[in-house]
């Protein structure tokens, strides 16, 4: 997954550094580097981000036999 963003970011660079302007190299890295890369990471990542949210809820539905009170208390508030 990284690698495409590096590979992407290396060609928004050289695409950036041709343009005729500092502006219009900094828009162009903006909205060609950026946001699309953003985005692409935020979609990629989605189902790691759902495994680690079941994982965290599995883990805090377990009992804690150390503190049995806390256990009650977490129960209650259910």
């Amino acid at each position: 997954m990284y690698i495409i963003a590096i590979g992407w970011l290396y060609v928004v660079v050289l695409m950036s550094f041709t343009e005729g302007s500092l502006m219009a190299g900094i828009l162009t890295f903006t909205f060609y580097g950026i946001f699309p890369l953003a985005i692409f990471l935020w979609l990629v990542g989605t189902p790691q981000r759902k495994r680690l949210s079941r994982l965290t809820d599995q883990q805090t539905d377990q009992p804690n036999c150390a503190d049995p009170k806390a256990d009650e208390e977490n129960l209650l508030d259910r």
